[in-house]
């Protein structure tokens, strides 16, 4: 088996959701040969699938891939949704020698959501390393989403109202901003998920990406109208469409599917590509059916 999903991951002849029912199903599994598929597949042709498989090696926490994962961050080449993925990735993994790299990106990365995520991950591992052994159990923990966070949630503040000025607030750093974003999500309720859906106004789109992941996370259907309009949005940035495309997969209500419909025909391939793994996925779970090859619980699509 196996083989079979490396082999099913790395074949650009198989339609993207066939690869990505793949990589869910690697990303479950230990051992050099599904790591070293999907950091075969950071490479890939589709910006889609390689900032995917990005994604899993972060979730993974496996400090074998982090070479690879350093060796994409430094490519300006590839796309700006790969490096990030790259750079969350190695935050995710939480080791201190990740720093240097980390803080040469921070500075050097043409691309303002790589730098943005660098910032995300350097705090993360600077907590990990300097904070008391309550705060890196909180840390090292998974989210009750199943996720490991690039950001741990806010502890500090007490109520929604405290959260939400946060969060909407232009002026705070990104990992404050994040640590409000999740302890909302966690809280739930039609405040905090209102709360949420405002912030779809910042103006960081690797915060707005982060907000349309946590919306699908919580698959409200107060939030389709807003994730709708950012679907629509030509001018925003892939990276927002894309994860606005797989919440409205999440929520999977009508007026949602139809609109992933109309948008699996985007021009934009990480666009379209996103509708189309989103319909897949909606396809199969209305079957009663498990997407993946081998089914475990694990994250939302990233």
């Amino acid at each position: 088996m196996e083989k079979f999903l490396c082999d099913r991951l790395l074949d650009p002849t198989q339609p993207i959701s066939e690869r990505f029912r793949a990589l869910f199903s690697l990303r479950n599994l230990k051992g050099p040969g599904p790591r070293n598929a999907l950091i075969q597949a950071t490479r890939d042709s589709s910006n889609l699938l390689a900032h995917e498989a990005a994604f899993a090696l972060g979730q993974m926490q496996d400090a074998e891939a982090i070479p690879a994962l350093k060796a994409v961050l430094n490519d300006f080449s590839l796309h700006p949704i790969v490096r990030h993925e790259a750079a969350e990735a190695l935050g995710a993994i939480g080791l201190e020698s990740n720093i240097p790299l980390l803080k040469n990106s921070l500075v050097l990365d043409p691309a303002q959501e790589v730098r943005e995520t660098c910032e995300l991950a350097l705090q993360r591992i600077e907590e990990l390393k300097s904070g008391g052994s309550d705060d890196k159990a909180s840390m090292a923990e998974k989210s009750p989403f199943l996720s490991v966070d690039p950001a741990a949630p806010a502890s500090s503040y007490s109520s929604i109202d405290k959260l939400r000025e946060v969060l909407l607030d232009e002026e705070r750093g990104m990992y404050e901003r994040y640590s409000a974003l999740f302890a909302l999500r966690n809280h739930g309720g039609e405040e905090a998920v209102s709360a949420i859906i405002d912030s779809l106004g910042t103006k960081s789109a690797l915060l707005k990406h982060e907000v349309a992941y946590v919306l699908g996370q919580l698959q409200n259907k107060a939030a389709s109208a807003a994730l709708s309009s950012i679907l629509r949005n030509a001018s925003e940035h892939p990276m927002v469409r894309h994860e606005a495309a797989e919440a409205l997969g999440s929520i999977a209500d009508d007026e949602s599917v139809a609109l992933l419909e109309e948008f699996a025909r985007d021009p934009e391939p990480i666009v379209s590509e996103s509708c189309e793994v989103a319909l897949s996925m909606l396809e199969f779970e209305r079957a009663g059916k498990s997407f993946e090859f081998l089914f475990m619980q694990t994250p939302l699509v990233h």
